[in-house]
């Protein structure tokens, strides 16, 4: 069984029409392990509540994608655990710490990190980790 770091951008498609949404909802299919720093949570909530801020869905409907959210088999790892490495790859890399606890994690446990954020693939794409970062569109 294999092992995919999921990061909020491809989280959120699970529940939202956006693109690249049936991409990431391909994550969900096959006997995969999915993992994220425990940062997902906050992070997929975050986008939900700007959102609603934005009156493009109703605060209603963000809850109950977040209680849906919180049952999916996710496991998590704490951010603190994953820190160090993730601010030495975020130094390396020129990519953000929360983009760094995600690398971090799939490089830790030798998996892949499918993202739909593409400003990350393009910041790893002519590195050694390009390997490990998987455009969610690239998903087999």
């Amino acid at each position: 069984m294999s092992a995919f770091v999921i990061d909020a951008s491809v989280a959120v498609k699970w529940f939202l029409p956006e693109p690249h949404a049936q991409a990431a909802r391909r994550v969900l299919s096959g006997r995969r392990t999915l993992l994220a720093p425990d940062l997902i949570w906050a992070e997929v909530g975050n986008v939900l509540w700007k959102r609603c801020q934005r009156a493009e869905i109703a605060p209603e409907a963000a809850q109950r994608i977040l209680q849906e959210f919180k049952r999916f088999p996710l496991e998590t790892y704490p951010a603190k655990a994953l820190l160090e490495l993730a601010w030495s790859l975020a130094l390396q890399h020129r990519i953000s710490v929360y983009d760094g606890l995600y690398l971090a994690l799939a490089v830790g446990r030798h998996g892949k990190l499918v993202t739909a954020d593409r400003s990350l693939v393009d910041a790893m794409a002519k590195d050694p980790l390009a390997s490990v970062v998987v455009w969610v569109e690239h998903l087999r």
